[in-house]
């Protein structure tokens, strides 16, 4: 139990539940002395994108952490102006790179940029069997960007990252990917902390007492979503993870499953702005 717990991708390799995204992390100091505090938590998971521009000092910090590399998991993602077979495997060597590693854990198409997605993703299936990535998958995939790429796919995506909190619960495509044995990757986990005011999590966590976030990453956890909650502040990123000495009844699950609005605070994946 705890920041120790993982679940099976469909390779066989362990991802910990629960990680640390660095999403609009400062690059440099804010994201090192993030990654840093993180680590001495006891956290194990680490999700950077190429858009993050932070990569450097995410590395810097598991370097300086003086953790073996094998006891973390780091996941990074190629961006929508990276794309193609080629360009990919340009962008992937620049990622590792920045992050002074010779391999990462799990590497993602970070959006399915029309025309391009399939043959990026051929290209990590090339990474992957290098090895130079443990497990590969996609973000903001829908289903039938799943379905266009199974058909064409050698390797099975291990995790498909989207958009998902109580008030964007994504039932249809967890259901497709539960199907295929892919795992559902939550970003954007707390909903930005808009609704923490909600009668719901309100009740729930004067009834556990807990804080908000704490029931949802929960909730989260429970489900079977891995979770990746981002702060760069060492107190909220424990407050985050203090959620191993309760458990919420179905009952209770079956509340925040009701909150479902399909109220996204992000783009559409159909909708984005893929500039092709």
């Amino acid at each position: 139990m705890g920041l120790t717990s993982t679940l099976t991708l469909n390779n066989g390799t362990k991802i910990p539940a629960i990680g640390l995204g660095v999403y609009k992390a400062e690059a440099g100091e804010e994201v090192y002395q993030a990654v840093r505090s993180a680590l001495e938590l006891g956290y194990r998971h680490i999700d950077t994108a190429s858009l993050y521009a932070n990569e450097e000092g995410v590395g810097q910090a598991i370097k300086d952490s003086g953790i073996p590399r094998d006891e973390i998991f780091v996941t990074t993602k190629v961006w929508n102006d990276e794309q193609g077979f080629q360009e990919t495997k340009a962008a992937f060597a620049r990622s590792l790179e920045r992050l002074q590693m010779d391999y990462v854990d799990l590497y993602l198409v970070h959006w399915p940029v029309p025309g391009k997605f399939i043959e990026t993703y051929q290209a990590l299936e090339d990474i992957y069997r290098e090895d130079q990535a443990k497990a590969i998958g996609v973000s903001n995939f829908e289903p039938h960007h799943l379905e266009a790429l199974l058909k064409e796919a050698r390797v099975i995506p291990a995790v498909n990252q989207i958009e998902l909190h109580p008030q964007l619960q994504q039932q249809h495509i967890r259901e497709f990917c539960a199907k295929h044995d892919i795992l559902i990757e939550a970003w954007a986990p707390l909903g930005k902390a808009q609704y923490f005011d909600h009668p719901t999590l309100q009740e729930l966590a004067n009834k556990y007492q807990k804080k908000p976030s704490q029931i949802i990453i929960r909730w989260q956890y429970q489900s079977g979503i891995i979770t990746i909650p981002k702060s760069v502040r060492k107190a909220r990123q424990q407050e985050n993870v203090d959620i191993f000495d309760f458990a919420l009844s179905k009952e209770d699950i079956a509340k925040i499953e009701a909150m479902d609005a399909n109220q996204r605070l992000g783009q559409h994946p159909d909708e984005f702005d893929y500039g092709v």
